[in-house]
């Protein structure tokens, strides 16, 4: 695979047949996919960067093609022939501004990984942005995050508040999935089986290899482990954000859907006994500090419920 090739691709230039091939190689190895999405992020760092430099667009080409070579092999100084408007633009974009060097962006970045543990917890990044973890969630931020604002979000869910810096862009790696924001908040949720995006506010961009889509305020994706396009629909409830507001506000939410909630805040197993009650709704607000089964409770007598345990699992069934 060809940087070039994966230049056009990032630019919407190919052709269905090398569409198909980066998709393929990107497919093939994960080790694909980490490489382009650092390529790709290269690329958008340095976008915010070419209006202020004054470099050579194929003097620049060269030299980020003799850095990014020079790792496997002895460089090679490609001629760029002008009906190639892409390499131009392409050249343009690696350029250093306002105190970045090419070799500080080419450089390996190096992660640090931040655990959430049992407890939902808080993290103020080198930048000013704010995050809350919600329990056992795992990150990992560059090293160098003043001038490289990236994360790579390795488990669970987690809200962001990122500081404005249209020179900087904030990018977040979950797996294929790479979502670019300059300054907004929304909540991330990355399970084994799917990946979950809401907005609060401004716009977030979200990429899955050459798709993309913008979120805006009240909307959000979810993208299926596999899945080949980005579909975005309007995020109906506030029931996400729990691990911050310490509340499960229902709003004519299902049942199915507050059980599931209720598993994930509580470790616990609770089993919908009868098919029949997965779609009862619910109007009222629960406190995450209160107990489980304090909550189960006004559950049960709100939908006229009976509960009953087995071992580990709670089931709740229609009252006779």
């Amino acid at each position: 695979m060809t940087d070039e090739l994966l230049i056009k691709f990032l630019l919407n230039e190919t052709d269905e047949r090398e569409s198909i091939t980066v998709q393929n190689w990107l497919d093939a190895a994960p080790a694909n996919k980490t490489y382009f999405l650092q390529f790709e992020k290269i690329w958008t760092s340095s976008k915010a960067l070419s209006s202020q430099s004054q470099v050579n667009e194929n003097e620049a080409w060269v030299r980020f093609k003799h850095k990014a070579d020079s790792k496997s092999q002895a460089p090679i100084t490609q001629k760029l022939r002008p009906k190639y408007s892409w390499l131009k633009i392409a050249a343009m974009l690696v350029l250093v501004a306002a105190g970045w060097s090419l070799y500080s962006i080419l450089s390996p970045v190096s992660y640090i990984d931040f655990t959430a543990g049992n407890a939902v917890t808080t993290k103020v990044l080198p930048d000013g942005s704010a995050l809350t973890l919600n329990k056992n969630a795992k990150i990992s931020y560059a090293n160098n995050f003043q001038n490289n604002r990236s994360i790579h979000l390795e488990k669970g869910e987690v809200f962001f508040n990122v500081v404005h810096d249209e020179s900087r862009p904030f990018v977040i790696d979950v797996d294929q999935i790479s979502i670019l924001v300059v300054g907004t908040s929304f909540n991330i949720k990355h399970l084994k089986s799917q990946t979950e995006v809401i907005v609060e506010t401004g716009i977030v961009k979200v990429s899955l290899g050459n798709d993309h889509i913008n979120l805006q305020k009240g909307e959000k994706a979810i993208i299926k482990n596999y899945a080949d396009k980005l579909i975005k629909e309007p995020s109906t409830d506030q029931l996400y954000n729990y691990y911050r507001s310490k509340e499960f506000n229902a709003n004519n939410t299902p049942l199915w859907k507050m059980v599931e909630l209720l598993n994930e805040a509580y470790d616990a197993n609770i089993i919908l006994n009868d098919p029949a009650i997965s779609n009862l709704t619910l109007n009222t607000t629960l406190k995450t500090t209160a107990s489980l089964d304090d909550n189960l409770d006004i559950i049960c007598k709100t939908l006229d419920l009976t509960i009953q345990r087995n071992e580990n699992q709670i089931l709740l069934s229609k009252n006779q």
